[in-house]
């Protein structure tokens, strides 16, 4: 029993590495989008959109094949979206205008689009028996630190080594080669499966025993996704046009702190129970967004650091409850469209702030733009925070 124990968690361990080199991928050129607007010459505007059709990727496909895994098996599911990992590096390896840009970020957006729900489900059943919690950790710091680790990389190769638009394409397209050799020794677990045909596009829905639930995880879930997406799409020009930061290793760092700070918020959660992550990650979500408040009105690099940390953490405190809590809740054999639901709503919230801070930079600068970002959110998260405290969601493991 202990070898079989010791054989689930290194699948279970395998599964998430192969869950953080696609989500690796999809903030791998965070730290590039300069070099692309200088080669290019499009606008900040340009940037939050190339951003957001990635989050338009994903929220088609969890709409359109949000339940494929529950159906045709989790192995097939994640080769595929392996496949449009590498089609994405590929697409940015022949960039020659702004077209390749959208159509590597819209791939980048369907793998991560078929991750999202079977990767965090797979590697939870991949766990032994017992495990759920350990494993949903697993999970979600694959997912949020691989996210971090893509601005990482690419920030690190495009200082220190040559072809910086090239480089962290080709050592991606590596490691999502290994990741396939990875999925075909992993077994599968969905006992039974039907065929392709048998999946359909669908409306987000919850089954009856989780709609009691769902509600404040995913107003966590969105203001959570909603900081990301615009710290990640537009932290790179503040950081160079207001601190005259050009370095694209601190670049990508400090991108990347925001999504180990999530990691480390998940962890936590641990410590305090899903119940109480909610609503103490929108308090964190509210001291980040006052932190980056700061900063932009003062043009202070340790502000931008701490909004990144303290916001990270929050976000994670935040998203890992809802997870646990959405997937505690659901049927086994609907885990992966109800998660799937959930992440609907994050990248909602990832996709359409993101625009917005991108259409009001030209009237009234990047500043301007991201302070209304801030007011928005602030009193988003407010109301959630009341509505977590006084409806709080029941703990799942």
């Amino acid at each position: 029993m202990e070898g079989d124990d010791r054989q689930g968690w290194r699948a279970c361990l395998l599964g998430g590495a192969v869950f953080a080199v696609c989500m690796a991928g999809t903030t791998l050129p965070t730290p590039l989008y300069g070099l692309y607007q200088d080669k290019f010459d499009f606008s900040e505007l340009m940037v939050t959109v190339v951003y957001a059709v990635y989050a338009f990727g994903v929220i088609g496909v969890l709409l359109l094949a949000g339940n494929a895994s529950d159906s045709v098996g989790r192995r097939p599911v994640l080769l595929c979206g392996l496949g449009f990992a590498a089609l994405s590096a590929v697409c940015f390896l022949c960039a020659t205008g702004l077209g390749w840009l959208y159509a590597g970020r819209l791939m980048s957006g369907l793998s991560a689009g078929l991750f999202t729900g079977a990767a965090t489900a797979y590697v939870m059943e991949l766990a032994p028996r017992g495990g759920s919690a350990r494993a949903t950790f697993v999970a979600t710091a694959a997912n949020m630190g691989g996210l971090g680790c893509g601005p990482l990389l690419a920030g690190l190769l495009a200082q220190f080594a040559p072809w910086p638009l090239y480089l962290p394409f080709i050592v991606h397209l590596a490691l999502v080669a290994c990741s396939v050799a990875v999925v075909l020794g992993l077994r599968e677990t969905v006992g039974e499966r039907s065929p392709l045909s048998s999946v359909r596009p669908h409306r987000p829905r919850l089954p009856r025993e989780v709609r009691a639930v769902f509600g404040p995880p995913a107003i966590a879930a969105f203001v959570g996704f909603a900081l990301f997406g615009v710290f990640t799409s537009v932290s790179p020009a503040f950081l160079a046009e207001s601190l005259n930061v050009t370095n694209h290793a601190v670049t990508g760092l400090v991108v990347a702190l925001a999504f180990f700070a999530s990691t480390a918020g998940q962890l936590a959660v641990g410590r305090v129970g899903p119940t109480r992550s909610l609503p103490l990650g929108c308090a964190a979500l509210l001291a980040g967004l006052a932190l980056l408040a700061g900063a932009l009105r003062w043009d202070l690099m340790v502000l931008v650091v701490l909004s990144a940390l303290v916001g990270g953490a929050g976000q994670g405190l935040a998203f890992r409850g809802a997870l646990s809590t959405v997937a505690g809740a659901s049927p086994a054999d609907q885990r992966a469209a109800v998660i799937s639901t959930l992440f609907v709503v994050a990248y909602t919230g990832i996709s359409l702030p993101v625009i917005g801070v991108g259409l009001l930079v030209g009237p009234i600068g990047l500043e301007g733009a991201g302070l209304v970002f801030i007011a928005c959110m602030a009193v988003l998260v407010c109301v959630a925070g009341v509505y977590l405290l006084r409806r709080p969601a029941p703990a799942n493991g």
